[in-house]
């Protein structure tokens, strides 16, 4: 028997419907990425694609005014990982990032730590400032410091005169590379604390008093409330936080780039960056800076992947 005409739709069978409004709710997060994946696709996928292509060619100063590049493979791999500069370029880079890291977030704790325990203005005062170190640029941030380490007026100089540690008048802080690494990790970590300390700030007020309170009852001391108590609350926080650090650190250009421009050496303080800047533009070759930059990237990947998987075992738990 046929339906009338002018009869009304039937409805549609309940649980197709259900199967519908649940595959819409569990695809609705995916709608939500797309348009900042997209962009994110076109801002970073076509420069990352570009630095692949040329990694694997042979692009000089020809190439960059018009002359078709050749395809060379893996020879600028070979030829990178063959130069001892490299190396050691990279052992400096590494040895800087664990050094900043260790420091920024020690010291971010200790700050985050006073922060909690000081008064109210005095809290104040400390986020405020906290604030304008976090909103300076690291050029501004940078020329700064060149003014306080400066060889013939810089602060630095002329306390370490005055309270007899020597006579640093005159004295140059970047044409040597211990104290040019030491000014770095001053700069480097300075701007790095800020964000750190505030984070581990908003951990530490969500971390449960009653635990705490639990912990002083059964006699634990103070060390021990932060051991026992505190980190294991802030471990997923603190994980990610040292992701970051190790990912800002171990690409720095800024600092290093103009702190060598001030009068610093530069062949035994660059970092990875640096060294892959000054072959592409110093010495125009393009696709051997390409290749460092690759694997810089890929470096930047494996990290990452660490982290996440530290994360994923830390949530299983």
């Amino acid at each position: 028997m046929t339906a009338h005409p002018l009869s009304p739709p039937r409805a549609p069978h309940a649980p197709v419907a259900a199967r519908r409004r649940q595959l819409g709710t569990a695809l609705l997060p995916y709608w939500l990425l797309a348009p900042a994946t997209a962009v994110l696709v076109l801002v970073l996928g076509y420069p990352l694609v570009r630095l692949a292509l040329m990694s694997v060619q042979t692009f000089g100063l020809k190439q960059q005014f018009g002359a078709p590049p050749d395809f060379a493979g893996l020879d600028n791999y070979r030829r990178v990982l063959t130069d001892h500069q490299f190396w050691v370029v990279l052992g400096r880079t590494v040895g800087f990032c664990a050094e900043t890291v260790v420091l920024t977030m020690t010291i971010a704790m200790l700050v985050a730590l006073l922060i909690q325990r000081v008064g109210r203005v005095l809290r104040v005062l400390l986020l405020t400032s906290l604030l304008l170190v976090w909103a300076m640029p690291p050029l501004s941030s940078t020329v700064v410091w060149l003014w306080l380490f400066d060889t013939q007026f810089g602060l630095f100089n002329w306390l370490l005169t005055t309270v007899g540690a020597g006579d640093f008048i005159g004295h140059s802080w970047l044409s040597n590379p211990v104290s040019f690494y030491l000014v770095a990790t001053f700069i480097v970590v300075w701007m790095g604390i800020p964000f750190v300390a505030f984070t581990l700030y908003a951990g530490l007020t969500q971390v449960p008093g009653d635990l705490i309170e639990a912990a002083q009852l059964d006699g634990a001391n103070a060390r021990q409330r932060f051991r026992h108590v505190v980190v294991p609350v802030l471990k997923p926080i603190l994980l990610i936080l040292t992701a970051l650090s190790v990912l800002w650190n171990f690409r720095v250009f800024t600092q290093i780039y103009v702190l060598q421009s001030a009068g610093g050496i530069s062949r035994d303080t660059n970092v990875l960056g640096i060294y892959a800047y000054r072959i592409s533009f110093g010495e125009s070759r393009f696709d051997v800076g390409a290749a460092i930059a690759v694997m810089m990237v890929l470096i930047m990947l494996v990290l990452s992947l660490f982290y996440l998987r530290q994360m994923a075992k830390t949530e299983e738990l």
